[in-house]
């Protein structure tokens, strides 16, 4: 607790004057974020740092897995989350951010009885079972190492999936309005890879190519086509 109030001492002396104008204009006009991302609660992984975002770039969801629940009408917080940020915040693009040494993940190749003591994380971590069902039927001469890895991309795409479900969010990508995106990221080398919504493979992000996109979103038809 003592460096994080040496920190907030620091913001206060140090970062918070240079800053000061723009923290002013967000505190007057409010927020307008264009990026929704939904990460990992992993201290390791911080959707800021990562994308080097200023205050009011990026509304953010975390939770452990980077999980979305499929839309139910039951009230929750990441479901109204998602709904608040593409109905009132409008936002024009939605992350889901994986990332490498998932402990949610690894939690699937435990040993039986470890989450025994965590029910709520259990039930939690279950949204992602679809995930590990795919891993288990396609990866199974990987080793550990490879399989876990397999299962982070797997359930970026798994999430992406219950995402579209939310119905403020099917509006958005039938109008066009909106687009997905599922990344992973490495912890050790800083590295991101992106779903290409093309061929449904993950690469690696460089400079020298735009960044692929899961989903960019659909025109609906406006007239049926002759029987």
């Amino acid at each position: 607790m003592d460096r994080l109030i040496e920190g907030l001492n620091r913001f206060r002396g140090d970062v918070y004057p240079q800053k000061s104008e723009h923290f002013s204009t967000l505190a007057r006009e409010g927020q307008s974020p264009k990026t929704l991302m939904i990460s990992c609660s992993d201290s390791r992984v911080v959707p800021e740092l990562i994308t080097q975002s200023e205050p009011g770039d990026l509304f953010v969801i975390r939770n452990a897995g980077n999980i979305v629940p499929p839309w139910q009408r039951l009230n929750g917080g990441v479901t109204s989350t998602i709904e608040y940020a593409v109905v009132a915040l409008g936002v024009t693009d939605i992350v889901i951010c994986g990332h490498s040494e998932c402990g949610a993940m690894k939690a699937f190749s435990a040993p039986p009885g470890t989450l025994d003591a965590m029910p709520s994380v259990q039930a939690w971590i279950s949204h992602a079972e679809a995930a590990n069902a795919a891993v288990a039927a396609c990866c199974e001469g990987m080793d550990e190492a490879e399989q876990l890895d397999a299962l982070i991309e797997e359930n970026v795409v798994v999430q992406l999936g219950n995402l579209r479900g939310h119905p403020a969010v099917a509006a958005r990508l039938a109008r066009g309005e909106l687009r997905l995106h599922g990344w992973v990221f490495d912890i050790e080398s800083g590295g991101i890879r992106a779903l290409d919504g093309a061929d449904n493979r993950f690469k690696k992000a460089d400079d020298s190519s735009p960044l692929p996109v899961a989903d960019l979103g659909r025109q609906p038809r406006r007239t049926r086509e002759p029987a």
